[in-house]
């Protein structure tokens, strides 16, 4: 009967696998083989192997500026939407079942909107004659409009309307599994709120914060709608690689930026997971 059982268990297995089988062909088919086959482009130049094309990029001022400024908006949206996201799921996932489910409700609306619409809505926000500044005139609280609209911070702010909500559901998912009586036993044996929110609920939280911070910084990373809208002239590296794509049809460099792209966003993911370990060493 063991042996029937164990052979019962491996049959289940194979067709466990099998059910596998048709995901993993077509992300490799039309996933895998094109990216493994647009980053072999870019080691080649008129048919033999070369590295020119990455020594030209990175000695280039202009490409790196351009890096490090979608560095810094990707950082920075990342950190932000953490700072404003942790105290909401907090207050949400402590919420009886009916007002949380509304109010997550609300948290999943805006992502139901194009980001073509949020993005111009922002541009009436923050623009030189924009509410904002006529709001602010108005009340004498400034003497010129600000110029926010086509600058970093004006890509930072759409990017941060754009992914707060994934790192919101992320982390209300975690929290509310963080079961009460450890809060309780903590400020029972003496433990102030803060100490009890510092060596508890965050250490807690950390594969949460973990993964929605991923998905803000690869999606702050890659995006495109929102910057090329919000940051006019000011390029980030998606609108870098679209500009040299399809208008200047310079496909190679293209390539050589998508491929620093997904680089840079295994490293980041790679120090992320690294960070979280050290925080949470059990996992």
């Amino acid at each position: 009967m063991v042996t029937l059982r164990k052979g019962s268990d491996v049959l289940k297995k194979r067709y466990l696998y099998l059910l596998l089988l048709p995901g993993v062909l077509f992300l490799t088919i039309f996933l895998v083989i094109p990216i493994l086959s647009m980053i072999g482009t870019t080691f080649h130049d008129e048919g033999t192997f070369s590295l020119q094309g990455y020594i030209d990029f990175f000695k280039d001022k202009y490409f790196i500026d351009i890096l490090l400024t979608t560095l810094r908006v990707s950082l920075l949206t990342t950190f932000i939407c953490i700072l404003i996201g942790f105290p909401v799921s907090y207050y949400i996932a402590k919420l009886p079942s009916k007002r949380k489910a509304i109010l997550l409700l609300f948290t999943i609306f805006p992502l139901l909107t194009s980001p073509v619409v949020r993005s111009f809505s922002w541009m009436i926000i923050i623009g030189k004659n924009g509410v904002l500044n006529k709001t602010l005139l108005s009340l004498g609280l400034i003497q010129e409009p600000l110029n926010i609209l086509y600058t970093p911070n004006a890509i930072i702010i759409g990017l941060i309307h754009l992914f707060l909500p994934l790192i919101i559901v992320t982390l209300v998912g975690v929290m509310e599994n963080i079961d009460g009586d450890l809060l309780r036993a903590s400020e029972s044996l003496g433990a102030s709120k803060i100490a009890t929110f510092m060596k508890i609920i965050v250490p807690l939280c950390v594969p949460g914060l973990v993964i929605g911070s991923i998905l803000v910084f690869v999606g702050s990373f890659t995006a495109y709608t929102t910057p090329a809208l919000l940051g006019g002239k000011q390029r980030v590296i998606s609108t870098f690689l679209y500009q040299n794509a399809i208008t200047l049809n310079d496909w190679k460099l293209a390539s050589i930026v998508a491929t620093i792209m997904i680089v840079i966003t295994f490293i980041i993911i790679s120090i992320m997971n690294g960070v979280a370990k050290k925080l949470n060493p059990k996992g």
